[in-house]
């Protein structure tokens, strides 16, 4: 059947679908994957406290962040080359338009910023600090040019020289030495192959939202390339946009301080790369309590790592989230079934969504306190108190 029932088929089917390579490159995190690890199973150790009666019939799963309405308090993150499957960002963005949600598109992304906001409006145009001044303001113009909801200034992306486990080999371009090498492992997976030869052309490694659309490990080491930026520097990217500006990364309590009150950022989330930065981080739903307290509601707080079902997301509105951002999740979605396998990804989890509001009795994820969750002693992290 084409329709699954949770996040654990999705990421079955597409092991099944891709290339070994392709799949790894999705699964790995950083060193030993401790941070990756800890994303999802510290969910586990959050319980629920449910009620038995007093529930409403209709609950309500609606809600804004970033500046736009959302059906639902899922948000599809900012991930690189999407060449899972040949619909890509473009049917991974009508997929959350049909949704009712928002789309992040990478820098990295395999299509353009301008065919993205087409397919879905509500479209966050993600940047990193790579180049030169002129080159980011350069990007940033183009997508306000474009219509983008909103800007999402990742910084939880150090370069790691250590993927020591599951970590594939990803070729610079498809050329006949890089095919040779690969074909064995695609001839293992013939519906991935049927798929891209309908289109006549293979996977896309160009990234067109960088200037030039230069290969991906080109715009890479340009971002290698560049000295990290200051909060000062940050400061300036932010008074480059009047509007909603997100800063995706923040784990410590004094930069989520300085995010808010130093740059003027309106959102930030809690991240650590989905596992794939500085491996011993603790998982995001750890730092999560922290960081809103430390906001003190002077602008919206996300969280994004570890998200496996529609009970995960609960728990971090619990916890004070006012959405959160999934990435893996929904690119085994698009490698199961492109355009229709991400919207059944955000279905799963809209089911989830509302039957744990039902046990746990309340009306609205609004409604939602850390009093609904079983929390354990020493559960939470408060870094850089």
């Amino acid at each position: 059947m084409p329709w699954f029932e949770s996040v654990a088929e999705a990421e079955r089917r597409a092991k099944k679908t891709l290339p070994p390579s392709v799949f790894n490159a999705i699964k790995a995190g950083t060193e030993r994957g401790l941070t990756l690890s800890d994303n999802v199973a510290a969910f586990s150790e959050l319980g629920f406290a449910p009620h038995v009666a007093g529930s409403v019939q209709n609950r309500e799963l609606a809600t804004t962040a970033m500046g736009v309405d959302l059906a639902l308090p899922v948000i599809l993150s900012p991930v690189g080359v999407q060449a899972v499957h040949p619909v890509a960002e473009p049917g991974a963005a009508r997929a959350a338009a049909a949704r009712g949600t928002a789309f992040g598109l990478s820098a990295l992304g395999s299509t353009g910023i301008e065919e993205v906001v087409t397919e879905n409006p509500k479209t966050f145009a993600q940047t990193y600090w790579a180049g030169s001044r002129e080159a980011i303001e350069a990007r940033v113009e183009r997508a306000r040019a474009a219509g983008a909801a909103g800007i999402i200034l990742t910084l939880d992306w150090t370069f790691s020289h250590s993927r020591d486990w599951g970590s594939p080999f990803i070729p610079q371009q498809l050329d006949l030495k890089a095919m040779a090498r690969l074909a064995p492992e695609v001839l293992r997976r013939p519906r991935w192959a049927y798929r891209w030869a309908q289109t006549k052309r293979p996977p896309a490694l160009q990234v067109p939202n960088f200037e030039g659309s230069p290969g991906f490990f080109a715009a890479y080491g340009e971002w290698m390339g560049t000295p990290p930026p200051s909060w000062e520097d940050i400061a300036w990217l932010r008074s480059l946009w009047a509007g909603p500006f997100m800063v995706k990364g923040i784990v410590r309590v004094d930069d989520a301080r300085r995010a808010v009150q130093d740059v003027g950022a309106t959102a930030i989330s809690v991240s650590n790369h989905g596992g794939n930065n500085l491996d011993g981080t603790p998982a995001t739903i750890r730092a999560l309590s922290a960081v809103v307290d430390a906001v003190g509601g002077q602008a919206e707080v996300l969280l994004d790592g570890g998200i496996r079902r529609g009970g995960d997301v609960v728990k971090a509105l619990a916890l004070g989230a006012r959405a959160v951002m999934i990435g893996r999740p929904y690119l085994w979605g698009l490698a199961a079934d492109g355009q229709a396998g991400v919207e059944n990804v955000l279905d799963v989890l809209r089911n989830g969504i509302d039957s744990a509001l039902l046990g746990l009795g309340r009306a609205s994820v609004h409604d939602l306190t850390p009093s609904d969750l079983l929390i354990p002693d020493g559960f939470s992290r408060r870094l850089g108190a």
